[in-house]
C-alpha cells in the first residue's frame, strides 16, 4: 500500500493498477494509490496495435502503469488507458512507486514507534515532508545526508523528525549527486577564444580541490560548453557549482563577453 493525499486520481494522471479481471472487451483494475478504486481498461486502451488476444497484453493479477482518461466520483467509475503510456512515462513512474514504497515503510516504522496509525504519521510529517520536498523520499534523502538540518523549515512535531532523521541515516544510502547543465560563452574580438579556455581551466581547477568529487567540462560546440559534476554530498555539488559559475562568468564578462549558464 502506497497512500495518496487525494481520494480519487486526475485526468492524465499515471497511476499504478493491479489486474482484477480480464474479458473480452477489456480489463477490471484497481488502483492502489487510492484505497483500490476500481478502474477500467476498454480493450480499445490495451494497445496501439490490432489486439488479438487481450491477455496476450494484460491478465489477472498484472501490475502495469495506466494513464487515467476520465474520472466519475458519483458513480465511482475511473477509465484508464495503457496504450497511452509511453516507455519513459512508465519507467519514471516505476520509480515514483518504489521509492514511495521506501518512504512508507519508514513512515511504518514511526507510527510502531509512536503507537500511532500509518494515516496519523503521514498528517503529521509525510504530508508536510511532501509539501515542502515535492516527495516524501526526497526529503527522506535529504535528512539522511544533511541530518535535521534538512528538515528544519519542515512543519511536523520535532520529536517525529528527530526520529525520522535517524532511521533515514541507518535504512537510506545516498546515491552520488549530478549536475549536468549547459554554458553558453561568447568573447568578442581576437583573444576570444583564449579568454573561453583560461576561464573553462580556472573551473576545471576549481573542481580539482574536491577529490571525492569530479567535474567535466567540454565543448559542445561554440558557443555551447557542458558542465557536469558528480558528488557524493547535495550540499558540496551546489558549493562547486556555485564557484564554477561565479569564477567563469567574472573572466567572460570582464573580458567584454557574455555568459549564460543552463541547468538541466
Amino acid at each position: 500500500m502506497v497512500l495518496k493525499r487525494a481520494e480519487w486520481p486526475q485526468p492524465d494522471e499515471y497511476v499504478v493498477a493491479i489486474a482484477t479481471k480480464v474479458a473480452p472487451y477489456g480489463a477490471y483494475v484497481v488502483l492502489p494509490e487510492y484505497g483500490n478504486k476500481e478502474g477500467f481498461i476498454h480493450i480499445s486502451e490495451i494497445s496501439s496495435t490490432w489486439v488479438r488476444n487481450i491477455r496476450n497484453h494484460i491478465h489477472e493479477g498484472s501490475r502495469v502503469i495506466v494513464k487515467v482518461l476520465q474520472v466519475d466520483p458519483q458513480r465511482g467509475h475511473i477509465d484508464c488507458s495503457l496504450r497511452r503510456v509511453s516507455n519513459e512515462a512508465k519507467k519514471q513512474k516505476n520509480s515514483e512507486w518504489k521509492r514511495a514504497q521506501k518512504a512508507e515503510k519508514l513512515l511504518e516504522f514511526i507510527a510502531k514507534d509512536n503507537n500511532m496509525t500509518l494515516e496519523e504519521v503521514y498528517e503529521q510529517v509525510g504530508w508536510p515532508l511532501e509539501d515542502y520536498f515535492g516527495e516524501i523520499y526526497r526529503g527522506l534523502e535529504r535528512a539522511a545526508d544533511m541530518g535535521l538540518e534538512a528538515l528544519a523549515e519542515v512543519d511536523a512535531p520535532k520529536k517525529l523528525k528527530e526520529q525520522l532523521v535517524e532511521l533515514a541515516k541507518q535504512r537510506i544510502e545516498i546515491p552520488s549527486v549530478e549536475i549536468d547543465g549547459e554554458m553558453t560563452i561568447q568573447v568578442p574580438g581576437p583573444n576570444g577564444i583564449d579568454v573561453i579556455k583560461d576561464a573553462l581551466i580556472r573551473g576545471l581547477d576549481i573542481g580539482k580541490k574536491h577529490q571525492k568529487s569530479t567535474v567535466e567540462i567540454y565543448t559542445l560546440g561554440a558557443p555551447r560548453y557542458k558542465l557536469r559534476i558528480v558528488s557524493p554530498d547535495y550540499r558540496e555539488a551546489e558549493k562547486i557549482l556555485s564557484s564554477i559559475l561565479e569564477t567563469v562568468s567574472k573572466v567572460i564578462e570582464s573580458n567584454g563577453g557574455t555568459f549564460k549558464f543552463n541547468r538541466k
